[in-house]
């Protein structure tokens, strides 16, 4: 057998034993899920006491929207409390947006891995402000023009609230995420945990208004889907 055959006859040999699945790893699924809450949930509208000519008289709070419809809760954020091995996030620096426009932070909550980027813009025509309240990140406290793109980089996994202390009833959320397991439920309340490998994992559930919940999920070769349920707060 010449040199050109038996490198093709290995090349072959190699191929065939990848199709096969010799030592493959065992395909990932996805935790497929909806957040919703039970009880009675009033929403609550609060006083616009300031610059009412660009915020308006009242705001609608943002701290526990539900969808009248099925109950599903948006900006709950879902996690694996424990990532699977090796998970890591991409290479390439990440940035994300949150605006001050009418008088509130949009999107009210956002998610960014650590060592990731919010740009804050304000799209008002009126004076904002950026004070953050954390513990393991730099704390800031910058007043913000129109017009004005501030950037802040977040090194350490942490949830951290940001207000603006000129409009009281502004606050926003910077998730800063040490792994790529994390989702952001939508208006309906779902969530999608994408490519996770089988095993068992802690599902850790953090909504504004009611805190850190858990629950334990099972994945494998199929689409795991859960319903998360949270009390509403008295």
């Amino acid at each position: 057998m010449g040199m050109s055959a038996l490198r093709t006859w290995v090349l072959s040999v190699c191929m065939i034993l990848a199709w096969l699945g010799v030592a493959r790893p065992a395909a990932a699924a996805n935790i497929r899920g909806t957040v919703v809450m039970t009880g009675a949930i009033t929403p609550k509208k609060l006083p616009v006491t300031i610059d009412q000519y660009v915020c308006g008289k009242e705001k609608v709070a943002e701290d526990m929207v539900v969808n009248p419809q099925g109950g599903g809760v948006k900006n709950a954020v879902v996690w694996l409390q424990t990532a699977p091995t090796g998970a890591a996030w991409p290479n390439a620096p990440v940035k994300v947006d949150m605006d001050q426009k009418g008088c509130v932070f949009i999107p009210h909550v956002v998610l960014v891995p650590s060592g990731g980027t919010v740009e804050f813009l304000n799209s008002d025509r009126l004076l904002h402000n950026l004070h953050s309240v954390s513990r393991d990140n730099p704390t800031f406290n910058r007043t913000q023009p129109k017009g004005r793109n501030i950037p802040v980089t977040f090194s350490k996994p942490e949830f951290i609230q940001v207000n603006c202390d000129l409009h009281s009833w502004m606050r926003g959320w910077v998730v800063v995420a040490d792994h790529p397991f994390y989702a952001l439920s939508n208006d309906a309340g779902e969530f999608i945990l994408a490519n996770v490998p089988p095993g068992k994992y802690v599902l850790q559930i953090w909504q504004e208004a009611v805190g850190i919940t858990s629950r334990d999920v099972s994945v494998g070769p199929e689409d795991a889907r859960v319903t998360i349920e949270l009390k509403a707060p008295r």
